[in-house]
């Protein structure tokens, strides 16, 4: 059979029933960004590939590109189950969350270390079972700010995005992509100084060290994500929590 044989390491973002006996996979890869592959008799009793084909699985891949939109799984072994964040359900619902979120952002063949590491750094602290409560919804809002930064949407904070101003920046604008003045401020909405805190600590620091914010905040720096995302990249992200 003709065609290129592709290594790759890989995250299963989704995987669905297809046929009798296969599964079609939504992957991100860390050599190939996203892939679209078909496991063919995945849902076998017998299946050399078990039950490794799941979402959040992390998968050392042997994948075949023929001439179709999909490649094929010819072997797949385990790098991590993350099996602590399959017997959690808020964990689950945030690992969801997070696949769909790359899913719907990062649609590119072309390879993105910095979304794909981060992908893997967020399951893994899912992983954690000290990972509770306030702190997961902000890890989790923390990840989306730095999902946008790796998708190059990242949203402007230093300065007001609509006149350059430093100073007075008292809002948000989706449209302008960032913070803005009190003379910009028509059409934005209020940004608290906790929300705009959050989201350059946020940025400086590693995902395991999301900073704390009160819930207002969280739901400002959410909003302002998701009408970034909106206006310039055309994408409606899930609710965080």
């Amino acid at each position: 059979m003709a065609g290129t044989t592709v290594k790759t390491e890989a995250v299963v973002l989704r995987s669905i029933r297809y046929g009798e006996a296969d599964r079609i996979l939504h992957l991100y890869s860390r050599q190939r960004g996203r892939i679209g592959a078909i496991a063919k008799g995945a849902r076998k009793p017998r299946s050399r590939f078990g039950g490794r084909l799941e979402p959040f699985f992390r998968l050392d891949l042997v994948l075949h590109e023929g001439r179709g939109d999909l490649l094929t799984v010819t072997s797949a072994s385990t790098l991590d189950g993350y099996p602590r964040l399959r017997s959690s359900a808020p964990a689950l619902g945030a690992g969801a969350r997070a696949c769909d979120a790359v899913l719907r952002l990062l649609d590119s063949a072309e390879p993105n270390p910095p979304a794909y590491n981060l992908l893997c750094r967020y399951l893994a602290l899912l992983d954690d079972p000290g990972q509770e409560g306030a702190a997961a919804l902000e890890a989790a809002i923390s990840f989306r700010l730095k999902l946008a930064l790796a998708a190059g949407f990242a949203p402007e904070l230093a300065s007001c995005a609509s006149c350059g101003e430093a100073e007075h920046l008292v809002g948000f604008s989706g449209a302008a992509g960032g913070v803005v003045c009190s003379s910009c401020e028509a059409g934005s909405f209020e940004l608290s100084e906790g929300a705009h805190a959050f989201m350059l600590e946020a940025l400086a620091q590693p995902l395991t060290a999301a900073p704390a914010a009160e819930p207002l905040a969280l739901r400002q720096v959410e909003r302002a994500i998701g009408e970034t995302l909106e206006h310039h990249a055309h994408v409606q992200l899930r609710a965080a929590a």
